[in-house]
């Protein structure tokens, strides 16, 4: 009996040492998976802050670039920032910068835009007719004064909402604005994207994209003009997309390259080579690895930028010849 009592007491013994050797190797297990994922993510944030420098100096470049003009040519002799390219490649030794320039007279004004224009614009973007119609009747009552100081019918439901609010009844001051008017969702102003056959992104635009308090009323940038744009101005969508497929093979030069997209549709009128005086200038950028590739870490900024020239009243000559309107450190990623 006492033999048996021994070999129960040993092995009651070794059933807690390998209960307790289970949770400690468990316990190992889980702090050493907590360290990987810490030190994972650490390095992460660390390219990505890394990277977020680098988007902001490619930022500082294009200025530099603009400012110098013919003064500081390419490679091939010509100005580095041209006057019809969008993207503009920028290799630095810790990695590479994809840089965009958007003219803010490639998109719509959204404080003359005609309800017409607007209620196109939605229906390209996406937009059912009925909720396009609420939306473009929305825009409407935001810009314009209400009679007399009057409640409109906008200014009561925005006033039944916490925090609560008055339609401004005046220009839009800032692009922003269409977000509390009503109908207008995030993923529409600020677009969204799709997966297309292959399982890729596929990045659709925004009001953000098409509107702005800086946009044009008349000539639209052919090489910047988002294809919704286009639509809402009256041109086809078959011609629309045409064009934005001829200019991704090479910035288009002269409007005699669209010829052969004329279909009749109206609106072509309205193209042309106008950079206005503001632009969002936007960079990608990707750390460069110690094997040569291209870090997955993307980080991107924009700046609104107005050009000034002599006419403006705040140039003073010898002065830096531009100002940076808005500043935006979380940008949607170049395509």
């Amino acid at each position: 009996m006492r033999n048996l009592n021994a070999h129960r007491r040993e092995g009651a013994a070794l059933l807690a040492v390998l209960w307790l050797t289970a949770a400690l190797s468990a316990i190992a297990f889980s702090v050493a998976s907590t360290v990987r994922s810490e030190t994972e993510r650490s390095s992460t944030d660390s390219d990505g802050m890394q990277a977020y420098y680098l988007a902001c100096g490619a930022i500082d470049r294009m200025l530099l670039y603009d400012e110098w003009g013919p003064a500081f040519p390419g490679s091939n002799g010509k100005p580095i920032l041209e006057d019809n390219i969008r993207f503009l490649p920028l290799n630095f030794p810790t990695g590479f910068v994809l840089g965009e320039i958007i003219p803010e007279a490639s998109k719509l004004n959204v404080n003359t835009a005609s309800p017409r224009e607007l209620t196109n614009l939605l229906l390209a973007l996406g937009v059912d007719p009925a909720r396009a119609a609420l939306i473009t009747a929305a825009i409407l009552d935001w810009r314009r004064a209400a009679p007399g100081g009057s409640f409109s019918r906008f200014d009561q439901l925005y006033l039944s909402l916490t925090p609560s609010f008055r339609a401004r009844h005046a220009s839009f001051q800032e692009i922003e604005e269409l977000l509390a008017v009503d109908g207008v969702t995030p993923d529409l102003f600020y677009g969204s994207y799709t997966r297309g056959a292959l399982g890729e992104l596929v990045p659709h635009a925004g009001l953000r994209d098409c509107l702005s308090v800086y946009g044009t009323a008349s000539q639209l940038d052919v090489n910047t003009v988002e294809p919704a744009v286009m639509m809402a101005v009256g041109i086809s969508p078959s011609a629309a997309a045409a064009i934005a497929a001829l200019r991704r093979v090479a910035p288009i030069r002269n409007l005699g390259q669209l010829s052969p997209f004329r279909d009749g549709s109206a609106g072509f009128g309205r193209l042309g080579f106008e950079r206005g005086t503001a632009a969002t200038l936007r960079a990608t950028a990707q750390l460069r690895l110690p094997n040569g590739q291209l870090s997955d870490v993307r980080r991107s900024v924009s700046a609104l930028v107005e050009f000034l020239t002599p006419e403006s009243p705040l140039y003073q000559p010898g002065a830096q010849p531009y100002q940076i309107l808005r500043w935006y450190d979380d940008a949607v990623a170049v395509q």
